[in-house]
């Protein structure tokens, strides 16, 4: 009879297919934002709406949030000034938004890091000064992850039709 496959093995196949591995559901996040350019990436449905940009950004701050959490590390270590949304500008050059993405695959390959290296024991422990289980953090950053790709892929398909609804 087969083993069972480890819940941290099973966590990191869901963290990977909602973030770049082919998966049944259609578009992950960063099949969402591959390819875009600068001007796509700030664009806005209406101006209270975010940009795509401002969703990348968001979603690299809260992989640091959760790996922060994780490792017990101090706050204050992300590389913008700011929390959850930034305020980016209404402009970016292609540079700039390449480094957005930049920041995204790093904080992804560094929480993904954090989140193999832990057991199965450790999905249930709550961390220092947290609230929610370890297991809990990291199933909702994989739906934070898929959130924001649907979210990205209805604000490209407005910017298609020339933010008509």
């Amino acid at each position: 009879m087969p083993s069972a496959v480890a819940v941290v093995t099973q966590l990191i196949q869901q963290f990977d297919e909602a973030f770049s591995k082919r998966s049944w559901h259609g578009t992950n996040l960063s099949g969402s934002i591959r390819g875009l350019s600068a001007k796509q990436a700030v664009w806005r449905a209406d101006r209270r709406g975010h940009s795509i940009a401002d969703i990348v950004v968001h979603c690299a701050y809260w992989k640091y949030s959760v790996r922060r959490r994780l490792r017990g590390e101090k706050r204050g270590s992300f590389p913008l000034k700011g929390s959850n949304w930034f305020g980016l500008p209404d402009a970016l050059t292609d540079v700039e938004w390449r480094g957005y993405v930049r920041l995204l695959k790093e904080q992804h390959t560094e929480l993904r890091d954090a989140v193999a290296s832990l057991s199965d024991h450790d999905l249930s422990r709550t961390p220092a000064g947290g609230k929610e289980p370890i297991g809990f953090l990291v199933r909702g950053v994989i739906a934070h992850d898929l959130y924001h790709a649907g979210q990205i892929q209805t604000i490209k398909g407005l910017h298609k039709r020339g933010g008509k609804r």
